[in-house]
């Protein structure tokens, strides 16, 4: 039971000098979550840790590196998850300073931490147990922990069925403290993770550990709705104990994110035909069945590039890596449908599904396959041929940006279908009006969001059309 209480009026806090003379440790609570929360947030949290890219699982401490250094930009911090379970894990150490913020599980956590240094250690091995001190966090909490330098450190559930927390990790400097040579050879390949900055607890402190009677370590409570010692604070952890393991069962075994982009509502027109200059007007001479041309106004703040080769080049990349997602659904359906007809298919709507093929006469910027290809002397117009041949019709495209004196730019898509049976008539029938009022102004707006944006839009191997 605790000896004393203190109100406090802002967030409970407590401050542990060093019993090394190091840096302090601090830990403050900040806020209670709704009951039970804590354990579906650990759990969702963990699903989310364990699917990431650099996931590992060492120590009982699966942890995820989300945020590397940029030393080209002289910024040497790094951002790190990191979990830790019902059985806890084992005393460790780091080299540098530690700071984080995180959720304890509708158990509660209990925080340990030895301060005693190096040489006090070598003098006498049982400083570390005179050193230590524990911070017992209530359940279902948020809270913020920093400590300095080799802080010896541990933390566990107040309750084995509970896992203890979640954290976000902030290394304000990779490169601080006493590193190996390994350690420091792996910061500065920008490839370290938590394991491999991490010093376990050796061999004799950890028998010296074993011995000793952690119930009567000084333990501070911290808490925000009533006393840890009342009858008040019992119950609220025993119905958040049970609310916990509750929502947490019953919460679905997946979990999935989502990263959203709205595109700017550039204004899109819908005219007759192509330029009299454009290289769609000498396409398919021989005759056409169906014309389209959509143009795309983009304002001059919005352009920041005075090549139309430049731009034009992104934008072939923005159909690509930005389709929109109800086209890519409808191509879906329609490869399905096509393919006993052996017909063509394609990932990308019809005006830019030969991006993908192999087979071309002429690269455009020496990537991209084209029939025709033609940049003005000043470089304010560029405009590609695109198109292939199927067994019911023959289509060619025309992409082609126009920048202006005013420094705005006109971006368009256009084309023309030549049908070859009745077949292709009746498709033809079919998709005209799709093609018109949502297939090509949809393309067209995704490309251009891209070309403008690209850093906006995260292609993956399941989503990127060239990732096969």
């Amino acid at each position: 039971m605790l000896d004393t209480t203190r109100v406090s009026r802002s967030f409970p806090s407590i401050s542990l000098p060093s019993f090394g003379g190091g840096s302090p440790v601090e830990v403050t609570l900040i806020a209670q979550l709704g009951i039970g929360a804590g354990d579906l947030l650990l759990r969702d949290a963990g699903l989310r840790q364990a699917a990431h890219p650099r996931y590992i699982d060492a120590l009982d401490e699966p942890s995820a590196r989300l945020g590397g250094m940029h030393l080209a930009q002289e910024d040497a911090s790094s951002l790190y998850s990191f979990s830790v379970g019902r059985q806890g894990h084992p005393f460790h150490r780091h080299a540098g300073v530690r700071m984080f913020t995180a959720i304890a599980g509708s158990g509660g956590a209990q925080l340990r931490f030895s301060t005693a240094s190096d040489a006090q250690l070598q003098r006498d091995p049982a400083a570390f147990v005179q050193a230590l001190r524990c911070v017992d966090i209530p359940p279902d909490s948020l809270f913020t922990v920093r400590f300095g330098s080799a802080t010896w450190h541990q933390f566990v559930s107040r309750h084995p069925r509970h896992p203890a927390l979640f954290a976000l990790s902030c290394h304000a400097d990779e490169r601080a403290g006493t590193l190996t040579d390994a350690q420091r050879a792996c910061v500065l390949a920008d490839a370290a993770d938590i394991p491999c900055l991490t010093e376990t607890l050796p061999p004799a402190l950890q028998r010296l550990l074993a011995q000793a009677d952690l119930s009567q370590l000084p333990v501070v409570s911290l808490s925000l709705r009533a006393p840890t010692s009342s009858v008040l604070a019992f119950l609220c952890a025993r119905s958040r104990g049970l609310a916990g393991r509750l929502r947490a069962g019953l919460a679905r075994r997946d979990v999935q994110g989502h990263v959203g982009r709205r595109a700017a509502a550039h204004p899109v027109r819908a005219l007759a035909e192509a330029p009299a200059d454009s290289l769609l007007r000498q396409a398919l001479a021989s005759g056409f069945h169906h014309q389209d041309y959509t143009t795309l106004s983009v304002p001059a703040h919005r352009v920041g590039c005075r090549s139309a080769q430049a731009l034009l080049e992104r934008v072939l990349e923005g159909f690509m890596h930005n389709p929109p997602a109800g086209v890519a659904r409808l191509m879906a359906v329609r490869n399905v449908l096509v393919a006993p007809l052996r017909l063509r298919t394609s990932p990308l709507g019809c005006p830019a599904s030969s991006l993908l093929s192999s087979d071309c006469k002429q690269r455009f910027a020496q990537r991209f396959p084209v029939h025709a290809q033609a940049v003005d002397s000043a470089d304010r117009c560029a405009e590609v041929l695109l198109g292939a041949d199927d067994r019911h019709l023959r289509f060619r495209s025309c992409v082609r940006v126009q920048l202006h004196d005013d420094g705005s730019a006109e971006v368009a898509l256009g084309m023309r279908v030549h049908t070859l049976n009745r077949f292709g008539r009746c498709y033809m029938m079919l998709v005209d009006p799709l093609h018109r009022r949502h297939i090509a102004p949809a393309m067209l707006r995704m490309a251009v969001a891209y070309a403008l944006a690209p850093e906006l839009v995260q292609t993956t191997a399941a989503h990127d059309p060239l990732a096969a």
